[in-house]
């Protein structure tokens, strides 16, 4: 199984990689990379992720369409902040945009507390529907090759590939769409669009399993982001250390706030800040193949010390799961289709 498990965390074999929502992804000199968070693939273009994040504010909006701007902020505002404004979201004759262009920190303050003062949304949700900023999978490799086959990188243009010599990492951007987001579990379903088959069918997954374990299972997995870098991968055991019926309220100033709620495992292992989205997978014996059960979604603020401190550190022992059976019915009528 070693062999199984190392397979789990190298880049070539790995289900596990980093959903980020991306501005002007074609636009290459003003392209930006945010609202990064852990998601693996499950089959079919299928991916999974948690749902939170996506409720969850940007503060600023990278880019208008002139027209938008005109329409839906402009009016909104006095005198003096459509002053603010033209100056910090200069019209661009060329694309039509009015892109965010700040020198004075204070500006960029003074603009992310005027958009909350309008209540303009700025939720990544509402910027995707928007098509201002669209979540996209980003997988990477070490060499210039897509799963080390040639024939693939034919499918990326230059706005979906690059090299980052900085991380000696080449980038390949694939576009999801929400499917659906089942916020009271905090897990959302995306299915990978615009893309070549070939493409979608050559990136490793994992099988569902909807079983529901019990605290004596010992041969339970946390596959994470590495805890030294977002680039790298982390297997670690874990342990159902009990249940809980979760209910807790989670903050949406715009669209209203919604519960948490339903059946979580609460796991003990290790886990870092940013590991929302992260599988669980246990190996079925009988399959030979690791699978996913349960999905993290959020640390419990139980921290380990540091030189006996806990100020600063963002690496807990603790964890809540939403269990994939507490969604199965919904989402097998998606897997199904």
């Amino acid at each position: 199984m070693i062999l199984k498990k190392l397979q789990l965390i190298n880049e070539q074999t790995s289900p596990l990689f980093r959903l980020m929502s991306i501005d002007n992804v074609t636009e290459l000199a003003r392209r930006r990379f945010s609202n990064n968070i852990c998601a693996f693939h499950i089959g079919n273009g299928f991916i999974l992720s948690v749902a939170h994040n996506i409720r969850t504010e940007a503060q600023i909006v990278q880019w208008f369409e002139s027209a938008s701007f005109d329409a839906d902020v402009l009016p909104l505002l006095t005198p003096d902040q459509v002053l603010l404004f033209n100056k910090c979201y200069p019209l661009d004759v060329a694309t039509g945009k009015r892109y965010l262009t700040i020198v004075d920190q204070l500006d960029f303050n003074t603009i992310v507390e005027t958009l909350k003062a309008i209540n303009y949304d700025t939720r990544w949700l509402t910027l995707a529907q928007k098509n201002i900023c669209n979540p996209f999978l980003v997988i990477q490799f070490t060499n210039n090759e897509f799963y080390n086959t040639p024939a693939l990188n034919v499918h990326f243009d230059a706005a979906k590939y690059f090299h980052e010599p900085t991380l000696n990492k080449h980038t390949y951007l694939i576009e999801v769409e929400l499917v659906e987001a089942f916020y009271k579990e905090d897990i959302a379903l995306y299915k990978i669009i615009n893309t070549h088959t070939d493409i979608i069918a050559r990136i490793p997954k994992l099988a569902v399993d909807f079983t529901m374990l019990d605290t004596t299972y010992a041969n339970l997995f946390c596959l994470q982001s590495s805890p030294s870098s977002a680039l790298g991968r982390l297997l670690n055991q874990a342990n159902i250390e009990g249940y809980l019926d979760q209910h807790q309220t989670f903050g949406d100033r715009i669209g209203g706030n919604y519960i948490f709620e339903g059946v979580r495992y609460l796991i003990k292992g290790y886990f870092r800040f940013g590991s929302s989205g992260a599988p669980y997978i246990y190996y079925n014996e009988g399959n030979d193949e690791f699978m996913v059960t349960a999905i993290q979604s959020e640390a419990c603020p139980i921290q380990l010390l540091i030189n006996n401190s806990q100020a600063g550190n963002f690496q807990y022992v603790n964890a809540l799961a939403s269990p994939l059976n507490i969604i199965r019915e919904r989402l097998q009528l998606h897997l199904n289709v």
